[in-house]
């Protein structure tokens, strides 16, 4: 394994992760908050799972976004 190359690839996928959740859950929130499905106050529990099927990797993270 060519471990430069594997850690550059990591790393721009893991870019790509960020930028786009950050983005999808900006709007998720502002559409509940319009939608008054949400009050824009409290804290929002938040999951992510992570998979790689080849190395047998699942993996979930748990956290909370604080919105005010």
């Amino acid at each position: 394994m060519n471990e430069e190359i594997f850690n550059m690839s990591l790393r721009k996928f893991l870019k790509k992760v960020g930028v786009t959740s950050q983005r999808e859950i900006e709007n998720a929130v502002r559409t509940a908050v319009e939608q008054g499905t949400h009050g824009g106050t409290q804290p929002l529990p938040v999951k992510v799972t992570l998979n790689i099927d080849a190395v047998g990797l699942a993996v979930e993270i748990d956290g909370t976004i604080e919105v005010e």
